[in-house]
């Protein structure tokens, strides 16, 4: 098998028929990225341009590169975490799209950096990032190339609570939209996509039943609302540990039991967090957890839990099941950590379905054609996508589900900009 493609990095391409295969299994329930892409054929509103994207190399992620080479664009995808890559949906892309591919499953870190460093090899003008690390070597390694940069786009909540903390610092050099909390992204991507591939990926690593179990949850931000609704939806006694009033008030007003993890550690089964924050679950949360609980982690990167830790806490780490590690402690007891402590739904499993990538996706696509647009004007921070894009793909998600709403009616949009009629007008 042959491809034009110049410079790749992949695990084999004689995988390329199989990854096209499921390239179109996942497009069938991705309508609104169909539709984007019959406008972007038309207009080209990327020609000429080059992005490099680090992202989590799936189907869903393939549909969203078919729509932006479709609109014109160059890009270089790499992976965005080392365990995320579906080697055949690199192998479709490289061979079927002759796109530049830096991505294999169960890379080495260092493997994981060279990747990053690839795939900006391209001099991009837009940045599509999940998790940050794009950018930050963009910025810390290769700033030589920031002045190509219009502007970039970021998916996830960790790679936003970063770019802020940058921003904050005056550090940023050119505007990024935060996908990741776009009312179409947040509302079903990190709820009902994070709820639905975790529990998905816990049972592939574990084969456990969760009913009856207790399932405790790091957080109660939109991802760990999701993995909460599925747990319990599963059976599971669900415990919810938080740091803010506001949420945790949340939670318990949804029914979940609350406490502090140091608690929960002493009766929970499974744990699971997602909070984009280091060491949620730590060692001397490990050191009261009951023989045989399992450990998993749903943010992006694998600092939540503390694995160095439990390391220092072991005589025995044994591969016992793909993705699953038992970790046996000198006083006897063993915990089991799926997915090597990283997010576990695209590690023991497949990521979110495509249905609600949907709408994630079709944010990528118009944040940067957006980006491309306004990018100049725009001072370097983190920008929320606009309101009108997201009400736009809501509808186009509507219209895709054959799902009709109502309108105002004049009388009804003149009331609302009328301020003189009250109580007895």
């Amino acid at each position: 098998m042959t491809t034009a493609v110049k410079s790749y990095d992949i695990a084999d391409l004689g995988l390329a028929d199989k990854g096209r295969f499921r390239m179109r299994w996942a497009a069938k329930e991705m309508p609104v990225l169909d539709l984007i892409e019959e406008r972007f054929k038309k207009e080209q509103p990327f020609k000429g341009i080059r992005m490099a994207a680090a992202m989590h190399v799936t189907s869903e992620t393939a549909n969203l590169m078919r729509i932006l080479i479709a609109g014109g664009a160059e890009v270089a995808l790499c992976a965005s975490n080392p365990l995320s890559t579906q080697d055949d949906i690199a192998a479709a892309l490289v061979v079927h799209y002759e796109m530049p591919v830096y991505a294999i499953k169960g890379e080495s870190n260092a493997q994981y950096n060279s990747h990053l460093a690839s795939a900006l090899e391209i001099r991009p003008h837009i940045t599509m990032d999940d998790g940050m690390d794009l950018v930050a070597m963009l910025h810390m390694d290769r700033s030589d190339l920031l002045e190509n940069v219009v502007g970039g786009t970021e998916e996830t909540t960790t790679g936003v609570i970063r770019l802020r903390a940058m921003a904050a610092q005056g550090l940023l050099k050119f505007p990024v939209m935060a996908v990741n909390d776009a009312q179409t992204k947040h509302f079903f991507d990190n709820r009902y996509g994070t709820g639905q591939s975790t529990i998905d990926g816990i049972i592939r690593a574990t084969n456990v039943l969760m009913a009856g179990k207790n399932f405790v949850v790091g957080g109660y931000g939109w991802c760990s609302k999701g993995i909460a609704m599925r747990a319990r939806g599963m059976g599971a006694n669900v415990i919810v540990t938080e740091i803010d009033p506001l949420r945790a008030l949340e939670a318990v007003m949804d029914g979940f039991r609350v406490m502090p993890m140091r608690e929960a550690a002493q009766v929970g089964q499974i744990f699971c967090s997602a909070t984009g924050d280091i060491h949620v679950i730590d060692g001397h949360h490990m050191e009261v957890m009951r023989d045989g609980a399992i450990l998993a982690n749903s943010g992006h990167f694998d600092v939540e839990i503390n694995l160095k830790a439990l390391e220092k806490m072991s005589i025995k780490i044994t591969r016992v099941r793909d993705f699953l590690d038992e970790y046996t402690l000198d006083d006897g007891r063993r915990i089991y950590v799926a997915g090597e402590g990283r997010l576990v739904n695209l590690a023991a499993a497949e990521g979110h379905p495509s249905a609600v990538m949907d709408m994630s996706f079709a944010n990528q696509a118009l944040a940067a054609e957006y980006m491309l647009k306004q990018g100049d004007a725009l001072t370097p921070n983190v920008y929320d996508v606009p309101l009108e894009i997201d009400q736009q793909i809501a509808a186009l998600k509507l219209e895709a589900m054959g799902v009709q709403i109502d309108t105002l009616t004049p009388e009804q949009s003149a009331y609302l900009n009328e301020w003189s009629m009250g109580t007895g007008h």
